[in-house]
């Protein structure tokens, strides 16, 4: 006979790179533990001027955070959260994995392996070494990200780098960034896109071939509303 002693909890959903949908699940998972304030809002700061029950409050609303921080941590796999640099709360947590993959809708079609991988490797590398007191920080990690990063990004690492201060770019844009370029030349069109950039764009917008006289003459102008930019990712310009 089924009692309510025996009901089986729901179990924790497990994120399997379909950030999407696992978020759906696990949003409602954390509702129903009534723990998901604490994931939206994260724990409300602390005031010198603090009465005793708004202290106890606060010191309940930690206690609940670290519950749904468990949580979260029985959804990831290590590899996943070897990749996340601050644990501190269930918020925390789940900004990081938005920003990784939800990002753009681009990087919602297809999570590539290879930045993923390349990240993974780094950013456990930095975690061992901050675990043995040497703390190269986000910034220095970016750094370090955007010299080691293969030949095929440079003109994404140039971009950045003229476009904005290196300093202020977290580590979870630029993975989500070189995610969205990487997405870009796995299309089929990318080398297309590319070569009309480069003979095109620069050229004035029109397509003036290899010199005056023109041998890529008569291939017709180049419709700068299929480009998506290499910094904002709108369409109609590039930077």
């Amino acid at each position: 006979m089924t009692t309510e002693s025996s009901f089986v909890q729901p179990a924790v959903p497990k994120f399997d790179r379909y950030y999407d949908h696992w978020a759906m699940l696990m949003e409602n998972f954390l509702r129903s533990k009534e723990y998901w304030g604490l994931v939206e809002d994260g724990i409300p700061a602390a005031a010198e001027d603090m009465t005793d029950a708004q202290k106890k409050n606060i010191d309940d609303q930690r206690l609940k955070d670290l519950k749904a921080n468990n949580f979260l941590f029985q959804a990831l796999d290590r590899s996943v959260l070897e990749t996340i640099l601050k644990k501190e709360t269930a918020k925390d947590i789940w900004d990081s994995m938005k920003l990784k993959y939800q990002g753009n809708t681009r990087v919602k079609r297809a999570q590539l392996e290879t930045v993923n991988g390349f990240f993974a490797r780094t950013l456990t590398i930095t975690n061992k070494l901050k675990a043995n007191g040497e703390d190269k920080g986000d910034v220095g990690v970016v750094e370090k990200i955007l010299r080691s990063i293969t030949p095929k990004f440079n003109f994404v690492v140039c971009s950045m780098e003229e476009s904005k201060d290196t300093s202020t770019i977290t580590i979870d844009e630029l993975q989500s960034s070189l995610l969205v370029h990487e997405q870009r030349m796995s299309s089929p069109v990318a080398d297309e896109q590319a070569l009309k950039i480069t003979h095109g764009e620069q050229s004035g917008g029109r397509d003036r071939g290899f010199g005056r006289g023109g041998r890529g003459r008569g291939r017709g102008r180049f419709d700068k509303a299929t480009v998506e930019c290499y910094n904002c990712h709108k369409l109609g310009h590039f930077q």
